[in-house]
């Protein structure tokens, strides 16, 4: 058992059944067209979370007057102020009285009325320090987009501990904060989300957990409606990311392993499952392949040669680039306060 979980932890019983004090945090940014399928997901929760925390930075729709509608808590952060670690970390130090973490994105949307329930279920293991629950491809997603939630998460429950780590390699460190959930005192153990990373904080925190000793669920019944349909110029940005995320936490493939091995089984995945539901999209998954690869390789190996304002051209998330910035917190609090 990790060190951190013998320090104990404040939980109320009942029913002798562990009862967590629970938040949900959704970052939101001109979110507006989805605010109402995430707000009718989580009201129709069998499990209602104590707190609904929105950190909105810099909407310039109605996002904030959705989000208030709701009665949910809003915090707002200057737009240049986000980033992927640091905004969610702020969400977990303003919430300080909960036992169970969970992260949401805005077009995230809850597929089942106990996909809360069955995420946070994954914490009566004491060993669980983080569990991630399935994504489903929206309906009308493309064949490409649709292969990639099947690839990513199956349909059967998996358990990753500090053991699995040789067989599942760098699989052991997939995870997404799309849907995940994070139990306090494990994401304390590991010094939290880091504050200034370009993306893939969950996977960085993942690995710490699994390094540290604590277990990784993925729940495959727990369900949200996610997938993005990219364009190629949209998938060369992403990858950009990724090879920069990569190329800056080198600790992670030297415990856990090269992804060349996962690309390549993805790839062969993608072509047999569109030749037998989609033969016509195979040319323009080749093509896409092809933009994640040099995407991939430009973030990886090349980036530290370029120019501040060409790197925010090739990346997706451009804040991260952005040196100067207004570092003050205005905050609004609507509905229960944290």
């Amino acid at each position: 058992m990790p060190n951190s979980q013998r320090a104990g932890r404040t939980v109320l019983t009942l029913n002798n059944k562990t009862k967590y004090k629970t938040i949900v945090i959704v970052p939101t940014l001109n979110g507006g067209k989805t605010v109402d399928n995430l707000a009718g997901g989580l009201k129709k929760q069998s499990l209602q979370p104590d707190n609904i925390l929105i950190i909105d930075s810099g909407s310039t729709d109605n996002t904030l007057s959705a989000v208030e509608m709701y009665g949910f808590t809003v915090y707002t952060i200057p737009q240049c102020q986000f980033n992927h670690g640091s905004t969610r970390q702020l969400g977990v130090q303003v919430s300080q009285d909960s036992d169970i973490i969970i992260f949401l994105t805005q077009d995230a949307i809850l597929a089942e009325r106990d996909s809360l329930r069955t995420l946070v279920d994954c914490f009566n293991d004491d060993r669980v320090g983080m569990a991630y629950g399935r994504q489903l491809p929206v309906q009308n997603a493309s064949a490409i987009s649709a292969h990639a939630r099947l690839f990513n998460y199956p349909e059967k429950n998996q358990m990753r501990s500090p053991a699995d780590i040789t067989r599942f390699g760098i699989k052991a460190v997939f995870c997404s904060n799309s849907f995940a959930a994070y139990r306090r005192a494990a994401l304390t153990s590991v010094g939290g989300f880091p504050e200034n990373i370009i993306q893939n904080e969950d996977t960085f925190v993942c690995a710490k957990m699994l390094l540290e000793g604590w277990s990784v669920a993925y729940c495959a019944n727990a369900q949200v409606y996610h997938s993005h349909d990219y364009t190629c110029i949209d998938e060369f940005k992403r990858y950009f990311d990724i090879g920069v995320f990569h190329s800056r936490n080198k600790w992670i493939m030297e415990a856990f392993g090269s992804a060349e091995n996962e690309g390549r089984k993805y790839v062969i995945s993608e072509l047999k499952y569109l030749a037998a539901s989609a033969p016509y999209a195979i040319p323009a998954s080749l093509l896409h392949t092809l933009f994640k690869y040099l995407g991939y390789k430009f973030g990886f190996s090349i980036e530290r040669h370029l120019p501040p304002n060409i790197k925010r051209k090739l990346s997706m998330n451009k804040a991260y680039w952005t040196s100067h910035c207004n570092k003050s917190i205005s905050s609004i609090r609507r509905g229960t306060a944290i």
